[in-house]
């Protein structure tokens, strides 16, 4: 092992102090750290894990997928292991025989370490109850000498001035990346334990009387249909530009995030942060985005300003602007907003911004959508929060006939979205291509309607919403009056129907079981102050 450690490729130390010639063997774990180092190993759990495989049967199908041939420090170990893997992947019995003549077939055998040193390893199996534990063990190791390894080849690389500083911080994304996927897998569930989560999440949504088990969006026809955005599912929302796509996620946002205290992050490839953030000022305060921007307001104005942003400007939102943001920083990005914040719901405007990185960055645009597209999953998945990932859609939607309702095939780019999608929805506001008025005759201003044209779990509809051109920003289309907060259709209570604060609590139209309090609200057919 010794001499292994130092690189000596052609002899190696046997117990018995005895030497053998060998033939050359990989040596591309064995070397030794600055400073005299050796890298993080465990010979001893390695010939205990090769000795039980030869041993037991289970003990090859409790470990074959935790461990890979690279795993073993000692290169011996790693011959050893193939000709295992080999025998499995054939359905051969597994022995010390079979091994020995596999390897031997191979003219790999003295690699190996011979005859007599494969033998020597049943011996060092005292038993094989916690082999799969030893493989886990194994497994960290060579974790950490990948990091090891990955950590000088990155510290060379920026010492050396003739590299671009951004292709070296490229290329150790994608390493690292790599080393994560490659070793963090996930073990399967059994049945008891996946039917009991079931249980319990079914008897949380049954106490839950409005009906919502995920993600609430605030709007009441759409949480009706998905009960609220599911954990672990990638939602897409597409549409034509100037559909009111950002639009519709900041109202969203800001209803998940103020109405219901719950953290919402936003990455915004197309707009900055100060911009997005002045659209959610000029939605939450109904004053007009246009005046916004040119500071033209009156004094009351400046006064309904100040005094309505107070709740956004303490919502749990976090907004993140880079511009062309890899896969690999937005999962990185991520993991560390659910650990500081406890995001329940991100949000990416736009997905076709997105860059894959050095990692999948190879091959035509429709290959790295795709592969953004299935990593955009993965995240989700690992953090079992909802990513909601704005969508362009192809120039046939303009160029069909008829009222121009954009379908699945119309998604820019990569089938692998829908593909990958558990929702697919898009904007679409009749009034925008001509249509005035619904087959009923019914007034299209002001109308935005959510086609649900992909729902993994639930049904296939179409929610109407109202959409304030001047504000940017979607509300419920029932219960609503333009430029006002409150339901313009609630009645107007009796004197003796006020508490001691000059405060009326009306029933929400949503559903029996909530109450929404109204305070100050103006009953222009009274003139009184509620």
């Amino acid at each position: 092992d010794f001499c292994l450690s130092r690189g000596l490729g052609d002899v190696y130390k046997r117990q018995d102090k005895s030497k053998v010639a060998v033939s050359r063997i990989p040596k591309a774990n064995n070397s030794v750290l600055d400073g005299g180092r050796i890298p993080p190993q465990a010979i001893d759990l390695e010939q205990a894990v090769l000795g039980a495989m030869m041993l037991e049967k289970n003990a090859v199908t409790d470990t074959i997928d935790i461990l890979k041939a690279e795993s073993f420090y000692d290169p011996k170990h790693q011959y050893i292991f193939e000709a295992v893997r080999d025998l499995f992947g054939t359905s051969k019995p597994i022995d010390l025989l079979t091994v020995t003549d596999h390897l031997k077939k191979k003219g790999e055998l003295q690699a190996a370490g011979g005859a007599v040193y494969i033998s020597q390893l049943t011996s060092k199996v005292a038993s094989t109850a916690h082999v799969e534990y030893h493989a886990r063990i194994i497994s960290e190791k060579h974790i950490k000498r990948e990091l090891i390894r990955m950590s000088n080849e990155v510290m060379k690389e920026a010492f050396d001035d003739t590299n671009d500083v951004f292709d070296v911080l490229n290329k150790a994304e994608g390493d690292l990346f790599k080393i994560a996927e490659n070793n963090m897998g996930k073990s399967v569930s059994t049945m008891q334990n996946v039917v009991r989560e079931a249980i319990e999440e079914i008897e949380k949504a049954s106490k839950n009387k409005d009906g919502i088990s995920g993600v609430p969006t605030g709007f009441y026809g759409l949480d009706k249909v998905t009960a609220g955005w599911q954990r672990s599912d990638m939602i897409v929302i597409a549409a034509r530009p100037a559909m009111g796509k950002t639009a519709f996620v900041l109202s969203m946002a800001r209803n998940t995030a103020v109405d219901h205290n719950m953290g919402v992050a936003i990455f915004s490839l197309e707009m900055s942060s100060v911009q997005l953030v002045k659209r959610l000022i000029a939605s939450e305060t109904r004053i007009s985005a246009e005046k916004l921007r040119k500071g033209d307001l009156r004094d009351d104005e400046f006064q309904q300003l100040h005094t309505r942003i107070t709740k956004l400007a303490t919502a749990p939102l976090y907004i993140d602007d880079t511009p062309g943001i890899s896969i690999f920083d937005l999962r990185a990005k991520c993991r560390r907003l659910k650990m500081q914040y406890d995001i329940q719901m991100v949000i990416i405007d736009y997905l076709q911004l997105m860059t894959a990185g050095s990692a999948k960055g190879a091959g035509n645009r429709e290959q790295e959508i795709s592969s953004i597209s299935r990593s955009i999953k993965e995240i989700a998945k690992e953090l079992n929060v909802p990513i909601i990932a704005l969508s362009q859609l192809s120039r046939s939607v303009e160029q069909r006939g008829g009222d121009k309702k954009p379908v699945l095939s119309d998604l820019r780019e990569s089938g692998a979205i829908e593909q990958d999608a558990d929702i697919v929805s898009f904007i679409y506001r009749p009034e925008y291509y001509g249509f005035l008025q619904d087959e009923d005759g019914n007034s299209n201003a002001g109308i935005g309607e959510i086609i649900i044209a992909k729902h993994r779990n639930g049904a296939l509809e179409n929610v109407r919403l109202r959409f304030v051109k001047e504000y940017a920003r979607f509300d419920n289309i029932e219960g609503f009056s333009e430029g006002a907060n409150f339901p313009s259709e609630s009645p107007l209570p009796a004197n003796n129907e006020f508490d001691s604060q000059g405060t009326y609590t009306i029933p929400s139209k949503m559903n029996s079981f909530k109450a929404v309090s109204y305070t100050h609200l103006r009953a222009h057919e009274t003139g009184r102050n509620l």
